[in-house]
């Protein structure tokens, strides 16, 4: 979590962002290793499959419910309009990448001389559009929404998730700090965070996210 004070709760807004990093450095260490396909072993990761979705959910609910309304309450601040372009504009460059290794891993001739450089790209644009919009964005929606807006983007992300939130919570929370972890599960009602506890969070580390050969953290 930044030093930085906001007036709004960026707390799940930062463990989003922490979640995708960690998993980009999975993604990375998988396509490097010299002892085994990393084609196959990406293919086939319940990793991979999650961290595109919760990715697209994440990039799509904000290009929904937070850009828009910031679009029409900063019409006539041209360089705040700018950042926002630049934000839809790093979302666009992203899907390609994520298009472009899901071919390379089923391309039993070229992928994997292309996998390495296509996961490098994806890491340089997820990593560098995360730190623009912390540094940037995230102050200017501090500053522009309202608590209702932010809440209601939230709820939004929260609908695109939907039956999925079982393995998306603890997935959220994989690696956090035992304060964000609490800040996050506060917000649950008591009866869901009791399944979190005895239900969702053994059932997600059963899972074998990366296959048998997951990096070690």
């Amino acid at each position: 979590m930044s030093d930085r004070t906001f007036r709004l709760d960026m707390t799940m807004m930062y463990t989003m962002h922490d979640a995708l990093r960690r998993e980009l450095v999975s993604i990375t260490r998988i396509t490097a290793r010299a002892d085994d396909d990393p084609q196959r072993v990406l293919r086939t990761a319940a990793g991979w499959e999650m961290f595109k979705t919760y990715l697209r959910v994440h990039h799509t609910s904000e290009d929904a419910a937070v850009w828009p309304l910031m679009s029409q309450t900063l019409a006539e601040r041209a360089n705040d309009l700018a950042l926002l372009d630049a934000m839809e504009a790093e979302h666009a460059a992203i899907d390609p990448l994520l298009e472009a290794i899901d071919a390379a891993l089923i391309d039993r001739d070229g992928g994997q001389e292309r996998l390495g450089d296509l996961v490098d790209a994806l890491n340089s644009e997820l990593t560098s559009h995360l730190v623009h919009e912390e540094n940037e964005a995230l102050p200017l929606i501090d500053a522009t929404l309202t608590e209702q807006q932010w809440r209601d983007f939230g709820d939004l992300h929260g609908r695109r998730i939907g039956a999925d939130a079982p393995r998306y919570l603890p997935w959220l929370l994989d690696g956090a700090s035992p304060e964000r972890t609490a800040l996050v599960l506060g917000r649950l009602p008591e009866q869901l965070r009791v399944a979190y506890q005895d239900e969702w969070l053994p059932a997600y580390t059963r899972l074998d996210l990366w296959g048998t050969d997951k990096p070690s953290a």
